[in-house]
């Protein structure tokens, strides 16, 4: 099969690799789309702990079942289409025992530990089966459409402790499309009011265009403190999710944030960088609640899913292009440079 093999920091190289074979534990997909995630990204540049090349990566995947293992016990049928689940618990720790195998001590990731969407075929792997980590697609869901469905599913995860309501004043740090999806859940939500920040203003003001409503800041320009304030007639945000990696943007989080307010710290800081001073007080006196959020698990790629199919969530605004595999180099180099919302791989 044709596939696209991560060799190290910037090294891949689109070749001839070896067709997995199915085991009667496993179920086979035939790749349609994988799209490239900002962790694509920064494992092609920097690498990654649990990606050993030579590997194969990618996780925003959507294909068609091709074989299913003759012990396989599923509703699937081949020929079905379907996005697998990236996050693959062990199935036996409390985490897992109560559904949450993205935060399984020992996850074990599609894209990562094992060979993931950036060649032709690949295999949901006996844990993954068990689990049940795979989605059909609605029928009004076109594959290349479900290709979001992973992102939208992560943003979902942060989102269902936000509770975001009718009304909500919602500031959003981060104009990747990672932060465009949360804004659009938030409206989707209720919310009376969406804020962008992003330092990068002219490429939020360009696929900021893209979505009704939203109003956008520029933190080079203006002081966002005092203008979240204004725009909220001085009672700050409901709710803040800093959709980025950035120390500037989590500590200003809690300048902003309206009495028991929710802040989602849904981008990681680098890990050799991660702290920052917060004053508990405001935490305390205003009953703030502040949650992580990482990765996602199958209801939230159901709910993803749901979402595409009813049209809350329009993918066409999303993706900037789709490229063939042999570019794929190109496409990352593309995501980085921060020209583009979602590119997404023809395999």
């Amino acid at each position: 099969m044709k596939a696209a093999v991560f060799n190290g920091p910037e090294k891949i190289e689109v070749k001839e690799w070896k067709t997995p074979v199915c085991s009667d534990e496993e179920i086979m997909i035939k790749v349609e789309y994988c799209a490239i995630c900002g962790t694509d990204v920064r494992t092609f540049f920097h690498g990654h702990k649990k990606v050993i090349p030579p590997a194969i990566i990618g996780h925003e995947i959507t294909g068609e079942v091709v074989e299913i293992g003759r012990n396989v016990e599923t509703e699937l049928k081949i020929g079905q289409k379907i996005t697998p689940v990236t996050s693959i618990g062990c199935g036996k720790c409390n985490l897992c025992r109560k559904g949450f195998y993205n935060l399984c001590p020992d996850t074990k990731a599609l894209g990562y530990f094992y060979p993931g969407g950036f060649a032709e075929y690949m295999i949901i792997p006996e844990p993954a089966v068990k689990q049940k980590a795979y989605v059909l697609l609605p029928e009004n869901v076109s594959t290349l459409d479900g290709s979001l469905i992973e992102p939208l599913s992560c943003v979902i995860n942060a989102q269902n402790y936000l509770k975001i309501q009718n009304h909500d004043n919602v500031v959003i740090y981060g104009g990747g499309p990672i932060g465009f999806m949360h804004a659009v859940l938030a409206g989707a939500s209720g919310a009376g009011s969406v804020i962008m920040i992003d330092p990068a203003f002219d490429r939020l003001k360009r696929f900021g265009s893209l979505f009704d409503g939203l109003i956008l800041l520029n933190p080079n320009s203006e002081n966002t403190v005092e203008r979240v304030k204004e725009l909220t007639d001085n009672s700050g945000a409901d709710v803040v999710i800093t959709a980025c990696p950035a120390k500037q943007a989590q500590l200003e989080a809690f300048s902003i944030v309206a009495p028991r307010g929710r802040i989602s710290f849904f981008g990681g800081l680098p890990k050799d960088d991660s702290v920052i001073p917060v004053d508990t007080n405001i935490i305390h006196y205003y009953e703030i609640s502040v949650f992580g959020a990482f990765a996602s698990n199958r209801i939230d790629y159901q709910q993803a899913a749901d979402l595409i199919s009813s049209r809350k969530i329009d993918p066409s605004k999303f993706i900037t292009q789709v490229i063939p595999l042999e570019n794929i180099g190109e496409g990352i180099r593309l995501v980085r440079s921060g020209s583009v919302l979602k590119i997404v791989v023809k395999i």
